[in-house]
């Protein structure tokens, strides 16, 4: 049982129900703002508290820990903790949690969005038809590229990479992967990378950010990729060189690529903006409903269990 009523900062609005597990159990301050928590605020604001439920904008540095001496335990609000320096929680005794499993078919959903909508030219089409440019049918009008018989090369092979692989028998392409951890997948080849991004129809990124995956594709993994190939990421934006890529696809060293989250977001770099052969979204492959909903509950039962004294349900 809890037997004090602790003090928890959530960095960002969720839903009521979420808040009013926590209210349940804790005092809450919420922050009302729409963009992420200037940092000297986070700082004087977390000063109190027991307990803080975070995002991914949210960048939980040393300095910020140190600012809290009675926190127990940071909440991400996410799969990834990049955002959270965590040999610093760890140093200080916090528990660090994130919110794994509830939002691998939503995302897995979506990258097959992107996959279909890059391959087969739907944001380009949109735009030229919204501006008025199109003339009407012609048998060789946008051709696109079909997926049947091609090969999707998955770099990562975790839960979300799994059961994007999952989906591809739908589209009847055969899966290639590479990983670092041993995940053999039954159906699909495991390769190098450099194996991978050389014979990939369609190359979809799957891994977390640390210091090894940043700028994993650079100029050199890009210019190893097929011609007609496609590059698809949805999972942190820095594991792509931007700059990179945007010379690529201006070369057509690549057929094109789709985007769910950047380098330094929400800026997007000015060259991917101006081509026509690259997909653009706002982050959006966790965006549903039931999964932001069932990714802010989880976040609070991890706090309502590290401040009742039990283990916490998914640490880091």
């Amino acid at each position: 049982m809890i037997r004090f009523m602790a003090a928890v900062l959530v960095t960002r609005k969720l839903p009521s129900s979420v808040l009013n597990k926590l209210h349940a159990v804790a005092g809450v301050d919420l922050y009302s703002g729409e963009s992420a928590m200037p940092h000297d605020e986070l700082r004087s604001r977390i000063a109190d508290k027991d307990a803080l439920v975070c995002l991914l904008t949210d960048q939980i540095d040393a300095s910020i820990l140190d600012a809290a001496p009675k926190l127990k335990i940071a909440a991400n609000v996410a799969v990834g903790y990049n955002n959270i320096d965590l040999e610093a929680a760890r140093a200080r005794g916090i528990v660090v949690t994130n919110t794994p499993d509830v939002l691998t078919e939503s995302v897995a959903d979506f990258t097959w969005a992107l996959i279909l909508a890059i391959t087969r030219r739907l944001s380009e089409g949109e735009r030229l038809l919204r501006r008025g440019a199109w003339t009407g049918w012609a048998l060789d009008f946008m051709l696109g590229a079909e997926l049947r018989g091609k090969q999707l090369g998955l770099v990562g092979l975790g839960r979300i990479g799994r059961a994007v692989a999952a989906r591809a028998p739908a589209f009847g392409m055969r899966v290639a992967y590479t990983s670092r951890r041993s995940a053999d997948w039954t159906g699909a080849e495991r390769v190098s990378i450099d194996r991978l991004l050389n014979t990939s129809d369609v190359v979809s990124l799957h891994v977390p950010l640390t210091p090894e995956t940043r700028h994993l594709i650079d100029k050199r993994a890009l210019a190893r990729m097929k011609r007609s190939a496609y590059l698809v990421n949805t999972a942190r934006g820095p594991v792509v060189d931007e700059a990179a890529l945007a010379w690529a696809l201006e070369q057509h060293l690549i057929a094109g690529a789709a985007l769910d989250v950047y380098e330094s977001e929400p800026a997007v770099h000015p060259d991917l903006l101006r081509l026509e052969n690259v997909l653009l979204v706002p982050h959006l492959a966790s965006g549903t409903k039931e999964t932001r909903t069932a990714m802010a509950d989880l976040a609070a039962e991890n706090v309502v269990a590290v401040l009742a004294g039990r283990p916490a349900l998914t640490p880091v």
